[in-house]
């Protein structure tokens, strides 16, 4: 509903074909409606009223013969069927908005370049503020700040910093442990600009990091550069997976990624197209996707690098980048 109203905070939106546009939105939300959505017709719902009998009935009033619906939960779709009966066909048609939504257009793009430029602010405070005896939440707290204090108008999901063991848990989250000297710490981190979102990870040892946790980084970012090398328009989303995970497998780690290597991202954290060994999805012009491959061994830790890209005409832009040492300083 926001990406075709512009408005966050509608409860349902009527599009059609001849007579008009309806924005259908409760009494909280009406002035502000009003202001920001100036090509819908506004719909108000009062107390008590049902918003989806009240869209069916406008639907019958305006001899509407065929409605396609996006997501409609099996009460909602009886509700609607009760008041229109036969004389509409019903269609789901979930897949039409996705498609819209996975190429951005310039517009957009200009929303999540800035999103990733407040992302990167809050890495700078993640890189300053990871040390032995601070807590995750602290650092989370400085993260957030920062991205706050440049302009975000939120972040893109729960801040991610996950130290010593819980970083192999790939959404670890951010709890009270403390940092210890040499733990592996994980922060995935994402500012959200004009409800457009970002999404970061980097891996950082709270300490001089050993042979082995540098061996392990130092993997997975080949595995992030040789997945790189492979995007582009027409390219199969699994393909560039397999990339990544190819440089893990033969190094003798493929059974700790496990997930898939990326996801686009936009009004949503995760939204389509899908890189993983499953994806059916072929890369286009104007994705917007994570690349974010990782390794997790239970009882030692893990290590994820992720940067959110644009799909670009032969190949790519990074949006996030940097932030390439294990070790914490300030930049």
């Amino acid at each position: 509903m926001f990406y075709v109203s512009g408005f966050n905070g509608a409860a349902a939106l009527l599009i059609t074909r001849d007579s008009g546009d309806f924005l259908y939105v409760y009494g909280v939300n009406y002035e502000q409606a009003k202001a920001e959505s100036k090509d819908f017709q506004i719909e108000l719902i009062e107390r008590g009223e049902r918003p989806l009998s009240k869209i069916a009935q406008k639907v019958k009033s305006l001899g509407i013969k065929n409605l396609a619906f996006d997501m409609l939960g099996l009460e909602g779709y009886r509700e609607i069927v009760k008041v229109l009966k036969d004389g509409v066909k019903l269609r789901m048609c979930n897949k039409l908005l996705w498609e819209l939504r996975k190429v951005k257009d310039e517009e957009e793009l200009m929303l999540m370049r800035k999103a990733a430029e407040l992302t990167m602010e809050g890495m700078k405070a993640a890189y300053a503020n990871v040390k032995p005896g601070v807590k995750e939440y602290e650092v989370a707290a400085e993260i957030e700040y920062a991205m706050r204090r440049h302009g975000s108008w939120g972040t893109a999901f729960d801040t991610i910093v996950a130290s010593g063991p819980r970083s192999a848990y790939p959404h670890g989250g951010c709890t009270e442990r403390e940092i210890r000297d040499g733990d592996l710490v994980v922060v995935d981190i994402g500012a959200s600009y004009k409800y457009y979102r970002s999404d970061m990870t980097r891996t950082l040892v709270a300490g001089a990091p050993t042979k082995k946790q540098q061996e392990l980084y130092e993997l997975v970012k080949r595995a992030q550069e040789n997945a790189l090398l492979h995007v582009k328009p027409g390219v199969e989303a699994k393909l560039v997976d397999m990339m990544a995970r190819k440089i893990i497998v033969e190094a003798g780690y493929g059974d700790f990624f496990v997930h898939g290597l990326g996801h686009g991202i936009g009004i949503e954290v995760h939204e389509p197209p899908t890189l993983s060994p499953q994806s059916k999805d072929i890369l286009c012009q104007g994705n917007v996707v994570t690349i974010e491959p990782g390794i997790y061994i239970v009882g030692f830790g893990g290590v994820r690098i992720e940067d959110t890209i644009l799909v670009n005409l032969g190949s790519y832009e990074k949006f996030t980048d940097g932030f390439y040492s294990l070790e914490p300083q300030k930049f």
